[in-house]
């Protein structure tokens, strides 16, 4: 897909809700964040699985940045990822795809060491998109007084999303810098961009992300 297609058609969504005066408010940052980081294990990040893509390594990069300062700043640190199950039958009923693409395991659910977790983080497992469902994410957050979510990871279209959806829908400030979340698809991932922007949370560049934790 014409990417530079996509973009054109996304500004003239953007230009009708600005014209239309609907959607795109801004929720601004709260008081107390944390950082989420949405399953950045292998089996996403790493290309030798069917489920992965190298175009997660833009994803992994921005959230290399954030970490420091986040942990530095005393921001909790959770992590989401799948619980791995062994699977009677292979992922893929295709022969050629189980060749040339590695079998899932449980490798596959360990988080990228590029973004290790700590001793005091939290890591979740989840069996659905949104990292709220099924979890105890919620009530963490408001143990911990947090009133706004840093959502990073992947990807775009699904997890990412639902779990902005959610984060709206218990109040907190869902803040997703642009440099820290991937897809699989890039057309995917620039339309629920948007889409999260218009509705849900605040799309940001990671300097105003830096810049609001370096002031915490």
């Amino acid at each position: 897909m014409d990417l530079d297609a996509v973009r054109e058609a996304i500004q003239s969504v953007r230009n009708f809700y600005e014209e239309q005066g609907i959607f795109l408010k801004q929720f601004g940052f709260g008081k107390k964040p944390a950082l989420l980081i949405i399953d950045m294990a292998y089996g996403w990040t790493d290309p030798a699985y069917a489920t992965g893509s190298e175009r997660l390594d833009r994803a992994v990069f921005g959230i290399q940045r954030l970490l420091p300062l986040c942990r530095e700043k005393g921001v909790p640190v959770i992590y989401t990822t799948y619980p791995y199950r062994e699977r009677e039958e292979p992922m893929h009923t295709d022969t050629e795809v189980n060749r040339r693409f590695r079998v899932w395991d449980d490798r596959a659910i360990e988080i990228d060491e590029r973004l290790a977790p700590e001793k005091a983080d939290l890591i979740l497992y989840k069996e659905n998109a949104s990292a709220f469902f099924g979890t105890h994410l919620a009530s963490y957050l408001v143990e911990r007084g947090v009133d706004t979510l840093l959502i990073t990871g992947c990807s775009t279209s699904a997890c990412v999303r639902a779990t902005a959806t959610d984060a709206r829908a218990y109040r907190f400030k869902a803040i997703v810098p642009r440099a820290c979340v991937e897809d699989r698809a890039a057309a995917a991932h620039e339309w629920n961009l948007l889409d999260i922007d218009a509705k849900f949370g605040d799309v940001v560049e990671i300097e105003a992300v830096l810049d609001y934790l370096d002031k915490l």
